[in-house]
């Protein structure tokens, strides 16, 4: 599949809304794990003892809560190693449930470090940091199109189906109905995305690839 013309902000916007609702719920828990961005940032608060680092992670309501775990995690470290481990990770974990209440997300415990996340979180993750967003693009659009190929290939090779052929009927009407809901989905997420986001998202930009 080849695309030429331009592609907006918005647009690219809406093609990660829609992954999302298919992505597996791994996605949204990246925050929750001892390597994820939370954690990082609240080890290099404590290293520097600025808590400003990690108050960006939570509302503003809950910054005295924040700050209230930090001095105590800060006088506690000072005691003993054993001490210092203890007070982090309850930091850590104080840090990574009121993130996620702030999101309207359960919180089920911290994550350990190196689970498997998939591509999107990692490469989004590089993304901000290289400056490049061609990679992550390209990793989107790609299931977007794959995910309808699949769809698409598997109800039209059941078209054809003999009359009188009762199952084979019935499995290409289940093929046939998937894909339409398929591409209902997509269609219906990309455009409520599209109409929630401001001006400025629109600018146009061109397609760094032409994805095949």
């Amino acid at each position: 599949m080849k695309t030429n013309h331009h592609v907006t902000l918005g647009t690219i916007m809406a093609i990660v809304v829609a992954l999302l609702l298919m992505l597996p719920v791994r996605a949204h828990a990246h925050c929750d794990g001892l390597d994820g961005p939370v954690v990082k940032a609240a080890q290099k608060a404590l290293e520097t003892g600025n808590v400003n680092l990690v108050l960006v992670w939570v509302r503003k309501e809950d910054e005295s809560e924040i700050r209230e775990a930090f001095q105590k995690t800060l006088a506690v470290r000072k005691l003993n190693a054993e001490a210092k481990q203890l007070a982090d990770m309850y930091f850590f974990e104080t840090l990574v449930r009121i993130h996620r209440a702030g999101e309207g997300a359960p919180y089920t415990g911290l994550k350990p470090a190196g689970r498997d996340l998939g591509p999107a979180i990692p490469a989004a993750d590089k993304a901000p940091e290289s400056g490049k967003l061609e990679p992550v693009f390209k990793l989107l659009t790609d299931a977007v199109y794959d995910g309808l190929h699949a769809r698409f290939e598997a109800a039209t090779s059941k078209k054809n189906y003999k009359v009188d052929d009762l199952d084979a009927g019935r499995e290409y009407v289940e093929a046939y109905v998937t894909f339409l809901h398929h591409v209902e989905s997509l269609y219906g997420a990309a455009t409520s995305a599209g109409s929630d986001h401001h001006h400025h998202e629109t600018e146009e930009i061109k397609h760094p690839k032409d994805v095949q």
